[in-house]
């Protein structure tokens, strides 16, 4: 059945067909190139964990944990997918039934026809994500990874090849993966020169003749490609070349930096840790923080990591940060932190990612017009202050 809305053009009033409801699969797809799944940790679970990519969205609501609480609200609000950025059945789950563990979340969902999808430490640390989102409120300027990563490696890939082979070669290497830089794809680099060699009786060359010194005007074709596909390019320029024995060679890159985890950059002007643990509750609607640290020290440098995060206190030690910002600390690392001379703010788990969670529902609404998103309304913090 055809769907249609009214509009008004020049006083009068006609109808048109409404924009098609993206589906399961395409809203998750566009979540992947968000947050990539590969940059998640490994422990991690994550992408798409219940429901059928083909089914249509119309409604779709956003939370930090799908708890029994949330996933009421998603059946009675008749939504068609959750992205929750704690995953569900996040450890392998034997059993499923009504009322007790994780059935009383999952089995709700599934008979509704409520799809899950989880970006979790994708979403962590991708451009945008949660910790970029830390620190936009926080008024981190500059900011940068407090543990980079390094990226996957790659190799390049220098072939000779004659010229009426040159177009040939180059597709064969592009169709198998290689040519890829950034965001561009086909990239190669060509020089032109000669080549040489001596066919033996064994051989059965396609340029020249056997037994003698050959010289071809050749070129030597460069790409680079990534070390997964490394196999599959060489066999597919040995495919498309005519000489019986092509000439190539193989080269590891230096792995160059590709993201990380955490944020480390500096405020436009030094606080005292006081005041900045001040600002940090009310732009993270956080009920309370904890301190560690001389409330009048002057702070500048800040390194943030959202959640459970407590691990990256050394690595903010090592930045040289004045003061470190995440949702736990254990008791121990706070003396560790105290000793070291480093301020530390803990908002609260819940605090820490629950914006940048309300900033994807608004995200996704902008990206699909015509989707209903929203941040759950009934989640809250399980942690309460007295």
């Amino acid at each position: 059945m055809l769907s249609l809305c009214p509009l008004r053009l020049c006083g009068e009033s006609f109808f048109a067909p409404e924009p098609p409801m993206p589906t399961v699969a395409e809203i998750a797809a566009a979540l992947e190139k968000f947050a990539p799944p590969q940059t998640a940790a490994d422990w991690d679970n994550v992408g798409l964990l219940l429901g059928d990519p083909a089914e249509p969205v119309e409604r779709l609501m956003t939370c930090l944990t799908v708890t029994p609480d949330v996933a009421e609200e998603a059946v009675a609000e008749r939504v068609n997918l959750i992205v929750s950025h704690h995953p569900i059945l996040f450890r392998g789950a034997k059993q499923l039934t009504a009322g007790r563990g994780d059935g009383r979340v999952v089995l709700p969902l599934a008979r509704a026809g409520v799809a899950v999808y989880s970006p979790h430490t994708a979403f962590d640390n991708c451009p945008g994500g949660v910790n970029d989102t830390l620190c936009r409120r926080l008024g981190v300027r500059d900011a940068v990874p407090l543990r980079p990563r390094e990226g996957p490696r790659e190799y390049k890939l220098a072939v000779y090849v004659p010229d009426r082979d040159l177009v040939k070669v180059s597709d064969a290497l592009f169709g198998a993966g290689a040519g890829i830089i950034g965001k561009y794809e086909q990239c190669s680099f060509r020089v032109p020169g000669k080549g040489t060699f001596f066919g033996t009786d064994e051989t059965n060359p396609s340029v020249g003749q056997k037994g003698r010194r050959e010289e071809v005007d050749e070129w030597r074709l460069e790409v680079v490609l990534p070390e997964a596909k490394v196999a599959a390019a060489v066999r597919a320029m040995r495919q498309a070349h005519s000489y019986e024995e092509p000439a190539f060679d193989i080269y590891q890159l230096k792995a160059g930096l590709s993201g990380g985890e955490g944020r480390v950059g500096e405020l436009a002007a030094p606080v005292p840790l006081g005041e900045l643990a001040r600002a940090a509750k009310a732009a993270l609607a956080a009920a309370g923080v904890q301190v560690v640290g001389d409330l009048s020290q002057p702070v500048r440098r800040l390194a943030v990591a959202c959640g459970a995060a407590g691990e990256f206190l050394s690595d903010s030690i090592r930045s040289r940060a004045d003061v470190f910002v995440t949702g736990e600390l254990r008791f121990h690392d706070a003396l560790t932190a105290r000793t070291a001379g480093i301020g530390v703010i803990v908002p609260g788990h819940y605090a820490t990612e629950r914006p940048a969670v309300e900033e994807l529902a608004a995200k996704l609404a902008a990206d699909w017009p015509g989707l209903t998103a929203w941040a759950s309304r009934r989640e809250r913090d399980p942690l309460g202050v007295v």
